[in-house]
Parts: structure tokens; C-alpha cells; sequence
């Protein structure tokens, strides 16, 4: 089958290339010359612009956007639509908000488009591991798409689904993301607790690696830390200071909309946010009040 690959960075440039392995004509573009070097280089096609990767595909043309959400993905649309055909497929498979898809599907198909949400996690892993994708959108373009599918999920029936209609897919990763946020979240604190421990002289890799056989706590994302801890035990060089892409807000914001409690996963995402402040003003302020009341010492430049 054929497909056209926008965005060839890390997790794209891996796609390509399972695809291509799995015996599917990739047609790939890139603003970065050097990714679609890389790309040509693995044996893929490389496009010099949007009208030219169109060009490659037979209709009906299926393309995958792999983009930063919000605006890149509308303007990525809009370049390519003079190109395409009714019947053609535009497919999402970036970190977009669930209503942003939702409203795209509904432009989109008006128009005689397709449009197909993938939630996509697998990261820089995908390539040997396999992807997972929830998909969202019209049973027609979906089924149409079924060897793209099988052919990036881990196995040809595992690991990918159709979840429901158009912004399901986004949704159900929306979803995915915040669990994540909460089991990092708690396998640091458990960690630090751990390291902490200064008189039972504890050590982190050894603890991670019998955590990985037998125990309720094992995962694939334990395997990760077990690794990166054997790597680098005591986290040198590191900055505690950790981003969030987005989603983990979206889903504390549905949360709230649907009056759900999800504590676990809105104390993470805070503690994220807290980890790009410098002596941080809310900290601060709590030490001020204690002196203030109880005359409680405070800690100065």
C-alpha cells in the first residue's frame, strides 16, 4: 500500500521505515533536508514539496501527518488540500486536542475528504517495538487503511483499534498520556523515597531490576527507568526540569468537565509545572508565613 509521511523527525523517520520494511511504498517530506536524506538514504521516496509527494500516491492518496499539534497541523491541511482529490485521506497521527480533530473531520469530509485520527504512542521505540494506535473516525477510510495498521502495531491484530468516531482516537490518547503522567509520577516518589534512604545504603539499579521479574509494579515503562538508572544511577547532569506536551492538561480539564476526580493525574501534572521554577514564589511564601505565625526560622541567599 502506498502513504504519504509528513514530519520525518525521530518517531516519523521510524514509521517510515517499518512501513517500508513491511513492503509499503513510503513517500515521505520534510522542511529539514536532512531528514528526507535520511530518508531516501533507508530506501523510502523523498518529496521536495507537498505538491510533489501527492504526486507520488495513486488515488485514493492517504496521508499521514506527523506534526506538532494546534496551528502546524491546520496549515499542513491547508497546503495540501489544492492537491488532493474527493476521496483522498488526510490522517492525524500527532498529539492533537480530540475537539481540534473533531472539527477537522467535520471541514474535511464536507468537502469529500477523509480525515482519521491516530493516537500514536511508541515513541523512538516504535521502529523495533511496534506502535499503539487508537483510532478515531469513518469505518471506510479505516478499513482501507488496515495494512498501514497492521503493519506499524506490534502484530497485525495487537496493539491498534478502531475506538469510535472522528477525535476518539485523540481522546483515548489524551487519556493514555495523563495515566502516564501519573506512573512516572510514582515511580519517582517511590524512587526518592528509596534514594533518601541514606542508612540502609540502597541501590536504585538493583531494586528496578528485581522490580522487573514477578513484581504487580512491572511495566514496560519500569524497564525504561531500570535502564536509564544503570546508566545513571545517581541522575547526574540532569536539571529537574520536565516539560508536558499538552495532553496531560487536556485530560484534567475533561476531568473537570465531566466531574471526575482524578487526583493522581492532576498532582503530576503540577509537579511538572513546579519543576521549571527557580526558588519558586509559592514556596516561599509558605516560609514566610510560618515565621510570620510561629516564628519559625527562614532560609536566605
Amino acid at each position: 500500500m502506498e502513504l504519504g509521511l509528513i514530519g520525518l523527525g525521530k518517531m516519523g523517520g521510524n514509521m517510515a521505515e517499518r512501513l517500508r520494511l513491511a513492503g509499503h511504498k513510503v513517500v515521505g517530506f520534510d522542511f529539514n533536508a536532512e531528514a528526507v536524506k535520511r530518508l531516501t538514504d533507508a530506501g523510502s521516496i523523498g518529496a521536495k514539496s507537498l505538491e510533489e509527494l501527492v504526486k507520488e500516491l495513486a488515488a485514493p492518496r492517504a496521508v499521514w501527518i506527523m506534526v506538532p499539534s494546534g496551528d502546524p497541523v491546520d496549515e499542513t491541511i491547508a497546503k495540501l488540500e489544492p492537491f488532493f482529490e474527493k476521496g483522498d485521506t488526510f490522517i492525524d497521527g500527532g498529539n492533537s486536542n480530540y475537539k481540534d480533530s473533531q472539527r477537522r473531520h467535520a471541514a474535511l469530509t464536507a468537502k469529500g475528504f477523509n480525515f482519521v485520527d491516530v493516537g500514536t504512542s511508541g515513541g523512538i521505540w516504535g521502529l523495533k517495538e511496534g506502535y499503539s494506535m487508537m483510532i478515531g473516525g469513518d469505518k471506510e477510510p479505516i478499513e482501507r487503511l488496515r495494512p498501514i495498521f497492521e503493519a506499524l502495531a506490534p502484530a497485525k491484530d495487537e496493539g491498534w483499534g478502531h475506538v469510535g468516531p472522528a477525535g476518539a482516537g485523540h481522546f483515548v490518547k489524551m487519556v493514555h498520556n495523563g495515566i502516564e503522567y501519573g506512573l512516572m509520577q510514582a515511580y519517582a516518589e517511590g524512587f526518592t523515597i528509596i534514594e533518601k534512604k541514606e542508612s540502609l545504603d540502597l541501590d536504585l539499579p538493583q531494586i528496578a531490576k528485581i522490580w522487573q521479574k514477578g513484581s504487580v509494579v512491572r511495566s514496560w515503562l519500569l524497564d525504561l527507568t531500570a535502564a536509564a538508572l544503570e546508566k545513571n544511577p545517581n541522575l547526574d547532569g540532569l536539571e529537574a526540569y520536565v516539560a508536558d506536551s499538552g495532553e496531560g492538561r487536556w485530560t484534567v480539564f475533561e476531568a473537570i468537565d465531566l466531574n471526575v476526580s482524578a487526583p493522581i493525574i492532576t498532582e503530576s501534572l503540577i509537579r511538572r509545572i513546579r519543576s521549571r521554577e527557580e526558588n519558586n514564589f509559592t514556596d516561599r511564601m509558605v516560609a514566610i508565613q510560618r515565621n510570620a505565625f510561629g516564628g519559625h526560622a527562614v532560609k536566605k541567599d
